[in-house]
């Protein structure tokens, strides 16, 4: 389409020609204008997965139709199929939030084992998304409002003060691609200098049968508090995996890190029946935040009351 004023655009190009015959006195007054630098590219700026990465994606596809298939990854949150008692919560609850799934994970090298005392935070939990370059990202945006969506529901089942930041965060969850392995380990030693390097090598080459996992760490002043955790979730699993993911991770996160055969209905359970966080999950969360509870007592010390909680909560007689 002609635009108005054309005419005038051939006149100012004329014009110019013109400039350029003149002596170098009046062309070299005219200064230039400045143009700002171009901003340089964000570290984590989209780049498309490796062919590597998208088999990989396609296998784990394969094992979400599977699963599914069978009757597992149920949303449902358990149902008339599922019973439990107060004795069943309060048995799970010792066994999923007194020890730990992996006790030989730690962020930093400083942390030690501590199973069979209760570990969880004590000061505010401020959870960041952070995503490597091979995340789309439409992707991005999905997955920072359902950990967004699932970090108010933990602050509410807990009525701990738990939120998502844009800076000072220390509860950092990860997608990443098998391309984002440097990137993430970068971002690691910047966050927490002091990381173990078990740690590091678990995050770079992670192993085939590990889709997410969840480091969670304290201080050695007061090693029953945590401080600081890391989820890594692989941004190759289908979305329902990656749901799945979301949920289990920063809840083990909190303080519920271990899984247990016995756990029905359950995400703390290796068996993949539920995918997300179930009826029973919810009053897990409950307990282990109540203030009757403190932070390193010890299992033994701590069932009676933990039996008391239980039976509040299913509404038994104690």
């Amino acid at each position: 389409m002609r635009r108005p004023g054309f005419p005038k655009a051939v006149l100012g190009l004329v014009s110019l020609l013109a400039l350029a015959n003149c002596d170098e006195t009046l062309t070299s007054s005219v200064v230039p204008e400045t143009r700002p630098a171009p901003p340089a590219p964000a570290a984590n700026a989209y780049v498309a997965p490796s062919a590597a990465s998208q088999d990989l994606a396609r296998f784990y596809e394969r094992v979400e139709r599977d699963l599914l298939t069978r009757g597992l990854l149920r949303t449902d949150g358990g149902g008339p199929d599922t019973p439990f008692d107060a004795d069943d919560l309060a048995r799970n609850f010792e066994a999923i939030a007194f020890y730990s799934e992996y006790p030989d994970h730690a962020v930093a090298a400083s942390s030690r084992q501590t199973d069979g005392q209760l570990s969880r935070w004590s000061g505010p939990v401020r959870v960041q998304t952070e995503f490597g370059p091979s995340v789309l990202p439409a992707t991005r945006t999905q997955d920072a409002t359902e950990v967004e969506s699932f970090t108010a529901r933990l602050a509410k089942l807990t009525g701990h003060p738990i939120s998502v930041v844009n800076r000072r965060a220390n509860f950092h969850v990860f997608f990443a691609g098998k391309d984002d392995s440097a990137y993430v380990v970068t971002r690691l030693k910047e966050l927490i200098p002091n990381i173990s390097q078990a740690s590091l090598e678990l995050v770079a080459n992670p192993r085939a049968n590990i889709d997410c996992f969840v480091f969670a760490s304290a201080t050695s002043s007061s090693p029953y508090k945590y401080v600081r955790a890391v989820t890594l979730i692989r941004t190759e699993l289908p979305e329902l995996l990656r749901r799945s993911c979301i949920h289990e991770e920063i809840a083990q996160g909190l303080g519920l890190s271990n899984d247990s055969p016995a756990a029905r209905p359950s995400i703390f359970n290796d068996d993949d029946e539920f995918a997300l966080l179930t009826s029973h999950d919810e009053k897990l969360l409950t307990m282990l935040y109540d203030p009757r509870l403190e932070p390193g007592v010890t299992v033994d010390s701590a069932r009676p009351v933990v039996r008391i909680i239980a039976r509040e909560l299913m509404g038994q007689p104690l």
